[in-house]
């Protein structure tokens, strides 16, 4: 494989970010295809996000992935948005243009859809309808990866009923909103049972929820990840269902932003994997 001709740089943007994963998932690939380059996280304040934006090009990082709390604040501040930036209301990943201008896009959808796909190949969004639980950014992406992958119907079922119609109105068909009361019976005849909430990560209360209506060939997955096992996932399993973790998401949303800056495809293996599980 032919080297790159420079050292590439890129990061990741947060505050705080210690905890941010991203760093080992790209220099795993960086290391696994013997590119020159390393990933480093990034800590930006919050009144200091356009400053460091801008910084990139002169410091020659090829671009960023941006965590909290900057995803929606980098809208304004970039010289273009990608459409699925725009649609889902965030940027999760910055790309440097040969200009020094800087586009920004997200891959969270994308994400969540290949991680479906690779634990459960047999699943097409196209067959059945989905069911979201929550209205906020992880349920915006989400949805936007659902409707791209043709989903016939998505209904979202949010704790604050107005939240879940307000996304409804902005996304359209096929999304529905449903009061958080019918949040059982809402799963019958869906094909997909997404938890995008924080309830069920450590030290949040767990999801209340029945998973009885849900038929037999349902995946159930979670975009929460620390643990890995969450008590949606464990009663989905208890239940017969197939379970899908929210690791897969944050792995599988990784690999086009690294085709991005360090030019390479890179893949999801069980290596990488145990990686990143280790430090959950």
């Amino acid at each position: 494989m032919q080297k790159p001709h420079r050292f590439i740089l890129a990061g990741v943007m947060g505050w705080p970010i210690g905890h941010s994963r991203s760093p080992k998932i790209h220099n795993h690939w960086i290391e696994q295809y013997g590119l020159e380059g390393v990933y480093v996280p990034l800590a930006t304040a919050p009144g200091k996000l356009e400053e460091a934006l801008r910084a990139l090009p002169a410091l020659g990082f090829a671009g960023c992935n941006l965590t909290i709390p900057h995803k929606e604040t980098a809208l304004r501040l970039l010289d273009r948005v990608e459409a699925d930036a725009a649609r889902i209301g965030a940027v999760n990943c910055v790309v440097v243009e040969p200009d020094g201008s800087l586009t920004g896009k997200n891959y969270d959808g994308y994400g969540f859809v290949a991680s479906l796909r690779a634990a459960a190949p047999h699943w097409r969004a196209s067959e059945a309808p989905a069911a979201v639980i929550g209205a906020g950014g992880g349920a915006r992406a989400i949805i936007a990866g659902l409707v791209d992958a043709d989903a016939p119907e998505i209904r979202v079922f949010n704790r604050t009923e107005e939240r879940a119609q307000a996304l409804a109105a902005d996304f359209g068909a096929p999304v529905k909103a449903y009061p958080w009361s019918q949040r059982d019976v809402g799963l019958e005849g869906a094909g997909l049972v997404v938890n995008t909430t924080s309830l069920g990560m450590v030290g949040q209360p767990p999801l209340e929820i029945s998973l009885r209506a849900a038929p037999r060939a349902a995946l159930v997955a979670d975009i929460v990840y620390a643990p890995l096992e969450t008590p949606l996932l464990a009663a989905a399993r208890r239940q017969g269902l197939a379970a899908v973790d929210g690791l897969g998401m944050l792995l599988h949303q990784a690999r086009p932003a690294f085709r991005d800056w360090f030019g390479v495809m890179p893949e999801v293996t069980p290596a990488l994997r145990a990686l990143v599980s280790a430090t959950l």
